[in-house]
């Protein structure tokens, strides 16, 4: 792990860091790259403006590890109240949740409770996404997935190819016929337990997906791949191809304001394809995520400032 990404991702768990940053006025215009507003109504906004263009969205409000179930029942009316947004504006947008973000931390049977309400609540064909934290929240996210996804709710849920455990966490969800969302990995992660290096994260995300897409040419999976990197991109696409598989029966998750261009052409050539809009006031920890997933990320954000 190159030096810039372990200190970005060390600053991303810095208390300290966010609430002194957090107030600088560059910084919230830099974190604009990656996010249209704090408010749900820029989160809707920002679907609408999609829409036409036939790219979809996943919405998120960011905020994590909720410390009362006040906070944690707060959240779930906040999201059912988007899905009613949703539905009433008719717009091709589902939700991602977190499950420390539902009151994991402070009572697991309620967090399960808020899941299982907000999965009940999403429209017919649509989906709620469970979003996976940091290493050493896998097992409990995974477990609940497959209790609620046991009772026939249509969620799905992110799995990281960085993670050295994913192969046999995937195979183990295969027999509930799941919708996947395959992403590369953004927490810190020791390297007993992840991938370090770029090229060994990329073989292992190419891996993954090809499972993926065996099972989705069999009819028993849905898969999503949440990458911005073009290689692997048109790896994936050749694979699905050559199995027979028509474009949409696979989705691609892009991150708002990254790979504009490509979004559009990807939907334009028949692909499914939606973009990660997130917001709220909690940014700080996401964003340096986000800018240690890429060092291009840090350079546009220096041009910008200068």
């Amino acid at each position: 792990m190159s030096l810039a990404r372990s200190l970005l991702l060390a600053g991303s768990r810095s208390r300290f860091l966010a609430g002194l940053l957090r107030r600088r006025h560059f910084v919230g215009r830099a974190a604009r790259r990656f996010m249209p507003g704090e408010e749900l109504s820029d989160a809707l906004e920002a679907a609408r403006l999609l829409a036409p263009r036939g790219i979809g969205t996943v919405l998120t409000k960011l905020g994590e590890n909720v410390t009362t179930l006040a906070e944690a029942e707060g959240v779930e009316r906040h999201y059912l109240e988007a899905l009613g947004q949703i539905e009433r504006a008719a717009l091709p947008a589902q939700l991602s949740v977190k499950l420390t973000q539902l009151g994991l931390d402070v009572d697991r049977a309620a967090c399960e409770r808020s899941l299982r309400a907000l999965a009940a609540r999403v429209g017919d064909g649509s989906i709620l996404w469970i979003d996976m934290e940091d290493s050493s929240y896998t097992d409990v996210t995974l477990e609940l997935f497959r209790r609620v996804r046991g009772d026939g709710a249509s969620v799905g849920v992110c799995l990281q190819a960085y993670l050295r455990r994913t192969p046999a966490d995937l195979e183990a969800l295969l027999p509930l016929e799941p919708a996947i969302r395959l992403v590369k990995g953004a927490y810190a992660e020791p390297p007993a337990v992840a991938h370090a290096k770029k090229r060994d994260v990329d073989a292992a995300y190419l891996v993954l997906a090809t499972r993926l897409l065996e099972r989705a040419a069999a009819g028993k999976a849905r898969p999503v791949f949440g990458t911005h990197d073009m290689r692997l991109v048109e790896s994936i696409r050749a694979r699905a191809a050559a199995a027979g598989i028509p474009p949409r029966r696979c989705e691609w998750h892009m991150l708002y304001g990254i790979r504009e261009k490509d979004q559009r052409t990807l939907a334009a050539s028949g692909e499914a394809v939606r973009v990660l809009v997130s917001y709220g006031s909690a940014w700080f920890a996401w964003y340096l995520r986000r800018l240690a997933e890429r060092p291009a990320n840090v350079w546009f954000v220096v041009k910008n400032l200068v």
